[in-house]
């Protein structure tokens, strides 16, 4: 058994990967977040125009890729990318596994706002058995999805000859991971390789029967001809998750969940798909932090909660095995239940959790 470490201001975990500590405990991403009140946000925005002019269409054609799910993020990227910019965005969706009705009638409510969108829909049987290979051997879930957001979405700026790609935040910095891209205004497919598929997808594809028509959406074409640029738009603007959903609100439609989603306090972020939440509950098994500390320590960043505010709401929330949803599961992976059971049982961190009455139970304390 052990007792992780907790960043001092918020509650991040020494647990979570390639986050940093310093001598006062405080975690790299309450450090960045101090830090910003002294980035020149001037010179960045500088950076910002121009890179942007050097990536506008000559021929009225398409300037920007904007991966989009209908959530707050994307929508508010999109938003600003053509309002605030005058650039003309193309947005793309991965159709997710499992996509909830909110999220359906989200990304229409986007699209509907004023914006070019093109969807891609991978055969539901090749995601499906990548997404079990990804949760059997990996444990990730929608490991398929996940490899797919960024693969598929390179395929079609390559085929559209729109080299630049802009994401929301650079998720290493904001909650805390690696900052070697720091000072990058833009990056490659080799840092996305390396560190957004730190699992291996190769070698999940490896394990099934799998033909290069299957893998199209889902492998990296040759950079021959097109060599695309990959941006975060939190390098250019001080990222802040809940003006992005008050933005996403007003001006793309957006809609929140009528009660607070499962195993957290919030209800605006992730609602596009069920396995979400699977996914949330394999990390806290796994890390020890579920789907409600990662919110909370957003909202400790932002100024919006104090630390023993949020040590009760995760007490309250984290950890709650997604029952209303087994049979769901169940069915989308074609297991049985001892089988489903069985996989997570291998990804449990067994330092942090011990089973009790049939389900996981930490032996640390929030702290």
């Amino acid at each position: 058994m052990m007792q992780p470490k907790f960043c001092t201001r918020c509650l991040a975990m020494s647990t979570r990967p390639r986050i940093t500590f310093n001598r006062d405990g405080v975690c790299n991403a309450c450090l960045w977040q101090e830090q910003k009140s002294s980035v020149d946000w001037d010179d960045r925005n500088s950076k910002l125009l121009s890179l942007l002019d050097s990536h506008r269409s000559k021929n009225n054609s398409y300037d920007v890729i904007v991966p989009v799910s209908g959530g707050k993020d994307g929508s508010y990227v999109a938003y600003n990318l053509k309002h605030k910019f005058n650039m003309n965005p193309l947005c793309v969706t991965v159709t997710p596994p499992l996509e909830t009705q909110l999220g359906a009638q989200n990304l229409k409510n986007f699209i509907k706002s004023g914006y070019d969108q093109v969807s891609i829909n991978i055969n539901p049987e090749t995601i499906r058995n990548i997404n079990r290979a990804g949760f059997v051997h990996h444990g990730f879930p929608y490991f398929g999805w996940l490899v797919a957001i960024v693969t598929s979405v390179t395929r079609v700026a390559q085929q559209m000859n729109v080299p630049l790609i802009m994401y929301g935040e650079d998720a290493e910095m904001e909650y805390g991971g690696s900052s070697e891209k720091a000072n990058l205004t833009t990056f490659g497919i080799e840092y996305m390789k390396r560190v957004g598929f730190e699992a291996g997808y190769e070698k999940v594809f490896s394990t099934l029967d799998l033909s290069d028509s299957d893998l199209y959406w889902l492998t990296f074409a040759e950079q021959d001809k097109t060599q695309v640029l990959f941006s975060h738009w939190s390098y250019f603007e001080n990222w802040d998750p809940y003006r992005n959903y008050l933005v996403a609100k007003k001006q793309c439609g957006l809609q929140e969940a009528d009660d607070t989603n499962f195993g957290t306090f919030t209800n605006f972020a992730q609602n596009d798909q069920y396995l979400y939440v699977l996914h949330t509950y394999l990390m806290y098994l796994k890390f020890g932090f579920g789907r409600s500390n990662q919110d909370a320590c957003i909202e400790i960043r932002r100024g919006a909660m104090k630390r023993e505010q949020a040590i009760n709401l995760v007490r309250l929330y984290d950890g709650q095995f997604p029952d209303e949803f087994l049979q769901m599961y169940l069915e989308y992976y074609q297991m049985s239940e001892a089988e489903f059971n069985a996989t997570l049982a291998r990804w449990v961190n067994k330092d942090l959790f011990e089973l009790k009455d049939g389900l996981w139970s930490p032996t640390f304390t929030i702290q």
